[in-house]
Order: C-alpha cells, then structure tokens, then sequence
C-alpha cells in the first residue's frame, strides 16, 4: 500500500499547533487575533488545497491577505456611506 498525501488542512492543523508555543506567550487579546489569523486560512482552506504549494505557510499568508482585502473594501465602503450621509 501506497504512503498518503496529507491535506491542506491536515497540514494547516500540523502548522497551527507548531505556532502553538507562540500563541501561548501572547496576550489574550491577541491570541485571539492569531486564532482568527488562522480562521481566515482555514476559510479558504479548499482554494489552497489545490494550490499544493511546498510551502504551507505561502497559502496561509495569502488566505489572510485576502480576507484583510475584503475587510477593508467593506470598511472603506462605509467610510464612503457615512461621507456621503
């Protein structure tokens, strides 16, 4: 029988506890930033999977980037509204 290929997420998971020490030394608020970092990227979890990437950190990076992007869009949006009102 042949050896598997973990998944990104099995390899988003492996990632995420090896910060772990990390996340254990921030304040709680900002742990709770870095979990969220981390939600981001498992948000697009499936879009890295087919990016099967060498570097599992690169999709990780980019997942937040984009999800970063979309929030400040919507934020500037508002800004925009609220201007305009």
């Amino acid at each position: 029988m042949g050896r598997t290929t973990p998944t990104y997420r099995d390899r988003l998971t492996a990632l995420e506890d090896e910060w772990g020490p990390f996340r254990r030394a921030l304040r709680r608020g900002d742990q709770r930033r870095f979990d969220r970092l981390f939600a981001y990227a498992r948000d697009r979890a499936d879009a890295a999977g087919h990016l099967n990437h060498a570097d599992p950190l690169a999709p990780v990076w980019m997942g937040i980037a984009l999800e970063q992007e979309r929030r400040i869009a919507e934020l500037e949006s508002r800004v925009d509204a609220l201007a305009d009102a």
